[in-house]
């Protein structure tokens, strides 16, 4: 248990990327608060980890919400006194429609999970990071291969995620005074029910419909676990984990 007295807050856990980095988060020692807007799914993450009690805590969050972010923060520091890595992992997609046809609603939705989410959850960390003892902590966010690249119809998407970027390289240059190291990383169709889909066969830049490759999810949960576990003294700044043969370079 290398990480035994380390705690580590993650977003979207109850499902997906989330949830297979909260498993390995749990399994390698951290005390892991779990943020979610279903806890039952939450719940289950735990259960699925075979972590004690003490070890885990779910927190029903909407992070679009700063009253709701606030209380998740707040649960975290009564129950754990302290707090070393945040994944901000949450995010939404809207549907693949032309951009001329979707909604502000749509558009709206993904920016406020995808962007304004992080961001309440990284100002929250910072207040906390800056001022316990030792000092410091790791900020983690989920970037996408959308991040620099676009898939088809996925305008709100693809402009969060480049926004995600934005952010990484603001929240790494602030967090410079308080010891706050902040890190991106960028997945390329791992194998969760959002990217089901894929294998079935997925629109193309040139009108195409293809079947795309899956990689376990459990490759992006080890690498976010390795970003963890620097020093704070050595930092990510940016790291991609694909299915190698998908449609990445030299997409479009």
């Amino acid at each position: 248990m290398a990480s035994k007295g380390k705690v580590a807050l993650i977003t979207g856990a109850g499902s997906g990327v989330g949830r297979g980095v909260a498993l390995a988060f749990l399994k390698d020692g951290y005390s892991v608060v779990l943020a979610g807007r279903r806890k039952k799914a939450l719940e289950e993450t735990i259960r699925l980890a075979g972590a004690p009690a003490e070890q885990a805590l779910a927190v029903s969050t909407d992070v679009t919400d700063p009253a709701s972010v606030k209380a998740l923060f707040a649960a975290c520091k009564e129950r754990f006194g302290r707090l070393d890595v945040l994944f901000n992992n949450a995010g939404v997609s809207a549907p693949g429609l032309p951009l001329e046809d979707l909604t502000f609603e749509q558009w709206k939705a993904v920016v406020d999970t995808n962007l304004t989410g992080p961001f309440l959850c990284t100002q929250e960390a910072f207040r906390i990071m800056k001022d316990q003892n030792p000092r410091g902590g790791r900020i983690i966010n989920n970037g996408s291969i959308s991040a620099y690249a676009p898939r088809p119809n996925s305008a709100p998407y693809t402009a969060t995620k480049h926004a995600i970027s934005g952010l990484t390289r603001s929240t790494s240059l602030d967090g410079r005074k308080y010891d706050i190291a902040c890190g991106q990383i960028d997945i390329g169709n791992a194998a969760t029910d959002m990217a089901a889909k894929m294998a079935e066969g997925v629109p193309q830049a040139d009108g195409s419909i293809r079947k795309e490759p899956l990689m376990d999810v459990a490759h992006v949960a080890n690498a976010v676990l390795h970003m963890a576990s620097l020093p704070l003294e050595a930092n990510v700044l940016f790291m991609t984990v694909m299915a190698t043969k998908m449609p990445f370079v030299g997409r479009g």
